[in-house]
């Protein structure tokens, strides 16, 4: 091939990343996929090489019988029928269920409502002291008792529905049963004609693997836009030629479901400039993980960066990406089951919008505020419970957001709706390496994240009631997926056939029951169901339902207890007189309860927690000093939010001393020194804070003498 030097030809289908690539010197640029002659000649050799590639791939293909193709596919549809029928005989017996609920509506919330109006309306009556407050209680006992009338009037009405409902009770199970029956066998019925297909056999083979793939990815990528890639330079030509050459790679990146909108070409760059790096991804799991940004940040991600950063980057910067999780790698600061995860895994790690301070702060916040999280051994609520604990519904404080702060930092300091901690859950999830995904429902926002033992969706409804991110609607098709994909080289069988679809112009088909998919895709996915129920998988309950639109659970959280040795407690006076004050070193409570709550610190030894939730609770200690004198009392602390304080009362003070908090975005910082006055012997040091306060994390205290 002769050498592009001569063409400056900075395509825009190009996509050039910050920090990735110089940029290229011409000052005019071509319009989108406007292609040179040597272009031309590109695009057409792809073009030759995508239909050699199709033809013999078809002409490999299993001859099937065509009444056994028939077979299958009524089979199918037969199935689908069943499907149908079992949701209608469902939903007739949801009646029963719903006529109860209103019964128990009707007796609890109405007319329990309204008789405990009228007894507090009678109340006021009696202790009604002048004409309008006795005019003002015989119109609410009116307003109750006619509530009450209106609530009998519907009892009478719901209790009849449900007695319809229960006459037909026994019918309608018994169609619900018999309609299960129906479609069970029918599945049966349908696996059967797909095995006297003969596919399985072929499916299982990988000698087309190397054709199948190098076709699909010409086909999304398209021969006009590599050809567009390739014209701009020798590097440019070389790149494309080496991602063509290279089977094995290709593999990699179909078996990841391929570059984002299909350009390979960008990916490819991205994937040779970390190769270049100064971290090459040398091993398997940086592999990886290289391959997961490539083929994520092939369409540029744009960055969310403060508001107040007029002149930020206007997208992130992949190469910096993947330096930032490869380094928090070594420094084990990421999940532990991160270097386990797959490339399809690793992609819902490195997709996010915040910019890559930002993930760094968030672990380093974790760490020093809340490191109870980091540990906990509920996989389902580990980082992500922050949100349970931390992050306050409701959305009044919204305005007091601040410019300067990144969009996730402003969440932890003013709270929000599901909107926001749900995009919280999943920010704080990537910054240690864990997939995740939104999940949201009708007028309400969840998400959804990995576990070893599956993937869990949090702050919403279970699988089934959502949708999921990118094409996966409705949510079970991604739950389906990823419970296929736990059975490594098997599920190459359903991408087979997936790959054989798009190369015959089938439309991808993410779900069985709805439609009817093409004939190759209809295959993979009934492949990928024998895979799901040879593995028994089962999808896990949802965690925080009740938090979606709460401030907090109604559910008890398991709290594990730090054991607090006499080391960790020890008071102690350095050689300038500086008395070291460890926070869990109090007199009272001696041991973790639902509002103070001790826990291991990364800086050594434990810390006090003060959480946001439950009653108000005070903290003492108790120092012995040698004589009266006055001390500058400072904290190290770390506070998530703004305007908090901490009161102190000194022993038998009339009044309180106020201990301002730093705002410390959750990380270790040293507060102001506020000036106390002790006396000779015992001294006790009573803290204690306001009701509306938010969680604060605490170190130790010092007590340095003052002249």
């Amino acid at each position: 091939m002769k050498a592009f030097a001569r063409f400056v030809v900075p395509c825009t289908c190009l996509l050039l990343f910050p920090g990735l690539v110089p940029m290229l010197a011409a000052k005019e640029k071509a319009p989108e996929s406007v292609l040179l002659p040597v272009g031309e000649k590109l695009a057409a050799d792809y073009s030759t090489q995508l239909h050699s590639l199709k033809t013999e791939i078809f002409s490999a293909l299993p001859d099937l019988v065509e009444e056994k193709k028939v077979a299958y596919v009524q089979a199918h549809q037969a199935e689908r029928a069943a499907e149908s029928k079992l949701k209608a005989a469902q939903k007739q017996l949801g009646e029963l269920g719903t006529a109860k609920a209103l019964v128990g509506h009707a007796k609890g919330k109405w007319i329990g409502g309204a008789d405990r109006g009228i007894r507090q309306a009678q109340d006021k009556l009696k202790a009604a002291t002048t004409e309008a407050e006795r005019e003002a209680a015989r119109k609410e006992l009116e307003k109750w008792q006619q509530n009450r009338e209106d609530g009998l009037r519907a009892l009478q009405e719901r209790q009849t529905r449900l007695e319809r409902a229960q006459a037909h009770e026994t019918e309608w199970r018994a169609a619900v049963s018999q309609a299960k029956l129906d479609r069970e066998a029918s599945k049966q019925l349908t696996q059967e004609a797909l095995a006297r297909l003969g596919l399985n056999s072929w499916l299982s083979r990988n000698e087309l693997d190397a054709k199948l793939v190098k076709a699909v990815l010409l086909q999304e990528a398209t021969p006009r836009r590599l050809a567009a890639f390739a014209q701009q330079g020798d590097a440019e030509y070389a790149l494309v030629e080496s991602l063509l050459a290279d089977s094995e790679l290709m593999m990699r990146m179909l078996r990841a479901d391929g570059a984002k909108q299909g350009h390979y070409a960008q990916a490819m760059h991205i994937y040779s400039t970390i190769q270049e790096s100064r971290r090459p991804s040398d091993s398997d799991l940086l592999q990886r993980l290289a391959l997961a940004i490539s083929l994520e940040h092939a369409v540029p991600i744009s960055q969310r960066n403060p508001k107040a950063q007029v002149d930020g980057p206007a997208n992130v910067d992949p190469l910096k990406r993947y330096l930032q999780y490869a380094d928090a790698f070594d420094n084990d600061e990421l999940d532990p089951g991160f270097k386990d995860l797959s490339t399809w895994e690793l992609r819902m790690v490195v997709n996010g919008h915040e910019p890559d301070e930002t993930l760094v702060w968030g672990r380093e916040m974790l760490r020093s505020y809340r490191p109870d999280h980091i540990h906990n051994p509920d996989y389902r609520w580990r980082y992500v419970g922050l949100v349970r604990t931390d992050v306050k519904y409701g959305s009044q404080h919204n305005k007091d957001d601040q410019a300067e702060l990144q969009f996730f930092q402003n969440i932890l300091m003013n709270g929000g709706v599901c909107g926001r901690r749900a995009f919280f859950g999943r920010f704080i999830l990537r910054a240690f390496g864990v997939p995740t995904t939104k999940r949201p429902s009708r007028g309400h926002a969840a998400l959804a994240h990995w576990t070893p033992d599956g993937w869990v969706v949090c702050l919403g409804g279970g699988w089934g009631s959502g949708w999921a991110g990118g094409p996966y609607n409705p949510d079970l098709n991604f739950l389906a997926i990823t419970q296929a994909r736990e059975s490594g080289e098997a599920f190459l069988q359903v991408q087979r056939a997936q790959w054989v679809g798009d190369l015959l112009g089938e439309p991808r088909s993410l779900g069985l029951i709805g439609k009817d998919p093409a004939f190759w895709n209809g295959v993979a996915l009934h492949q990928q169901r024998a895979l799901i129920e040879a593995a028994a998988a089962l999808p896990l309950a949802p965690v925080g339902e009740d938090l979606g639109e709460a401030n907090e659970s109604k559910n008890e959280v398991a709290r594990v207890q730090v054991i607090v040795t006499e080391a960790d407690q020890e008071i102690r006076r350095d050689e300038e007189g500086v008395i070291h004050i460890p926070a869990v070193a109090c007199s009272t409570p001696t041991r973790s309860t639902r509002k103070i709550q001790f826990m291991d610190s990364r800086l050594g030894g434990k810390q006090l927690h003060y959480n946001r939730l439950g009653k108000a609770e005070a903290f003492e200690y108790q120092i012995d000093l040698p004589e009266a004198g006055r001390y500058a009392l400072r904290a190290r602390v770390a506070t998530p939010s703004w305007k908090q304080q901490l009161s102190l009362r000194v022993n038998d003070a009339e009044h309180t001393q106020e201990l301002p908090l730093p705002h410390t975005l959750g990380l270790w910082e040293e507060t102001e020194a506020l000036e106390v006055s002790l006396e000779q012997g015992r001294n006790l040091l009573r803290f204690s804070r306001d009701k509306d306060v938010r969680g604060l994390s605490i170190q130790d205290f010092t007590l340095t003498p003052l002249p």
